[in-house]
């Protein structure tokens, strides 16, 4: 039986681990630790856990940990959880700067511990299937890539800088550019970027931006992952990509399978999603790496490319002009 503590619930994503944890029958899901008490213990409630405020005890107790924190402090407790041998699956983005990340990724391989980065895209069965129609050659050679990751503004800490690294670029760019890494197995070498606040002048962060990305292999990229679905749309979002190859296109819409219901009582049109549960593949992956010991899917690498686009696209649009990546050589 492989224990697992939840390490901070203030990430959206803590309950679609959690419900994926309490699916696996070799799991014990230990406890939530959480500096804020009333969270903390409602989410412990909510999935019939412990609560224990400190991070330090639950990890004591646990073999592996699931980091759902703020972003800027994911550097602290990957620390803190690789330096008592424990296995660390971590929330994208996976820090909020280069160097955290290396520090993360440093610390886990020292210790000989894993580190996974969250990104439950890749279990997409829409996504999967795209990955095996490249993989057989059907659409040749890859030459551009179109993606959204669309989404409404989440508030709260995603909004401050301080927490979160930035705001919708930094939220929403990781994901797609982990699917193009992978699809691909190319590398992001610069990026331009336009970033900006238009759909929610109140932030102090950005909510919406473009990206254009080289890449190796002659591939040309662009990303749009702006926080402009207001209340009114039906979901929060979307993940999309059209991929270009010198044989034909694939066209992704990857939560497109859903139901139309309108609502009367709340007045408007809903989409009930019925697809697959993403959030559980991810976290079989984990578990099934710790107790074969066999490699993480997603490494800290993984977390710490895709993030570093995001980062090369705010210095881009502070400079007006493209950068080059990695950033750090």
């Amino acid at each position: 039986m492989i224990k697992v503590g939840i390490l901070s619930c203030a990430h959206m994503h803590a309950g679609g681990y959690a419900h994926g944890l309490q699916l696996l029958p070799n799991v014990e899901l230990v406890g939530i630790a959480d500096e804020n008490k009333e969270r903390g213990e409602k989410f412990a409630q909510h999935f019939n856990i412990k609560y224990i405020p400190s991070y330090e005890e639950l990890i004591q107790k646990v073999d592996a940990v699931v980091i759902t924190s703020e972003n800027s402090k994911h550097k602290a407790l990957t620390l803190m959880a690789a330096e008592q041998k424990k296995h660390v699956l971590c929330e994208k983005p996976i820090s909020v700067s280069v160097a955290d990340a290396q520090a993360m990724i440093d610390a886990c391989k020292q210790n000989g511990v894993k580190l996974q980065t969250a990104f439950p895209c890749r279990f997409s069965p829409s996504f999967k299937r795209v990955k095996q129609v490249v993989d057989e050659g059907q659409i040749g050679q890859i030459i551009a890539i179109n993606g959204t990751n669309h989404g409404s503004m989440p508030g709260g800490w995603f909004t401050d800088k301080e927490l979160a690294g930035g705001g919708a670029v930094m939220d929403h760019t990781v994901h797609v550019a982990d699917l193009i890494r992978y699809l691909t197995g190319a590398e992001f070498i610069k990026v331009y970027a336009e970033i900006d606040k238009k759909f929610h002048p109140e932030l102090n962060t950005d909510d919406c931006g473009t990206l254009s990305m080289t890449m190796t292999k002659g591939i040309f990229c662009t990303l749009d992952p702006s926080w402009s679905r207001n209340s009114a749309y039906p979901v929060w979002g979307d993940v999309t990509m059209r991929i270009i190859g010198t044989k034909g296109v694939i066209n992704m819409d990857m939560f497109n399978q859903k139901l139309n219901l309108y609502n009367v009582d709340d007045r408007k049109a809903q989409w009930l999603y019925y697809g697959a549960n993403t959030d559980a593949g991810l976290i079989k992956s984990f578990i099934d790496a710790i107790e074969n010991d066999t490699p993480v899917f997603i490494s800290g690498e993984d977390g710490l490319r895709a993030m570093e686009l995001a980062l090369g696209a705010y210095l881009s649009a502070e400079k007006c002009q493209p950068v080059e990546l990695p950033l750090v050589k």
